[in-house]
């Protein structure tokens, strides 16, 4: 174990600029993380783990091969995004494997901004066996370190996409996609078989766009009281990916 005692280290620098940009997360093609609760999920999933900073004794076994390095406590709270870091921060390689094919049992996201909730979504669908979680539009970085902390390790298990609207429409030619919508047209979410189907959840205050809409075959609604406009979209997304699973789970 290799001891790191600066926050100027060029693998300390690393680490933050993975938790502080998107962009330079997609050149390195890998993630940060926080927390002993993650590292035990990355490890139970196999996940690509790169290299894990330490600060203190951790009784957590890391698989050999992986780089450990031993940290201060000023190192550990420069690189973690959190205001109260945990002594465990490390770094994982983005998944990379069957991300083409169609869309077929999918939830599709567009413009959900927030990171908690798209990391919700993603560890719902993860518990209900959907295959992809597909993002479009201004959505949150589901790599974001917030998003894969909401995950609670899914993150590391789920397939997930960023695909353009052309991209879905190439890809779901022979699937039904639904667009949960509030509109006179949309048909009541009991009342749709859905197991083989995409289905697109907009953001709470906008919905889904026209242009999204006009790539579905059909919307949907969930019904609820009258004196309630909306659902949160992770809350949305959780009753019809549980509606989508049918009797699969």
């Amino acid at each position: 174990m290799v001891d790191i005692t600066s926050r100027k280290n060029e693998k300390a620098v690393h680490m933050k600029k993975l938790g502080s940009s998107k962009e330079y997360r997609r050149i390195s093609g890998e993630f940060l993380c926080d927390g002993i609760k993650l590292l035990e999920e990355a490890i139970k999933s196999g996940a690509d783990i790169r290299q894990v900073f330490l600060c203190g004794d951790i009784q957590v076994e890391i698989p050999k091969g992986v780089k450990v390095f031993s940290v201060t406590r000023e190192v550990i709270e420069a690189v973690s995004p959190l205001k109260t870091p945990q002594p465990v921060v490390f770094s994982v390689g983005m998944a990379q494997k069957d991300l083409q094919g169609d869309i077929k049992k999918s939830i599709i996201l567009e413009n959900i901004q927030d990171p908690g909730n798209v990391g919700t979504v993603i560890r719902t669908a993860n518990a209900f066996g959907i295959k992809d979680v597909i993002l479009t539009g201004a959505c949150a970085d589901p790599w974001s370190p917030k998003a894969v902390r909401a995950t609670m390790g899914a993150a590391f298990r789920q397939k997930i996409r960023e695909m353009t609207l052309d991209e879905i429409a190439c890809a779901g030619k022979e699937v039904p996609i639904y667009g949960a919508a509030l509109s006179q047209k949309a048909r009541d979410v009991r009342e749709i078989d859905l197991s083989e189907c995409a289905v697109a959840i907009g953001s709470e205050g906008r919905g889904l766009t026209r242009e999204l809409l006009s790539i579905c075959s059909g919307e949907l609604i969930i019904p609820m009281r009258p004196e309630c406009e909306s659902l949160n979209a992770a809350a949305a997304a959780s009753i019809i990916m549980w509606k989508m699973a049918g009797e699969n789970l």
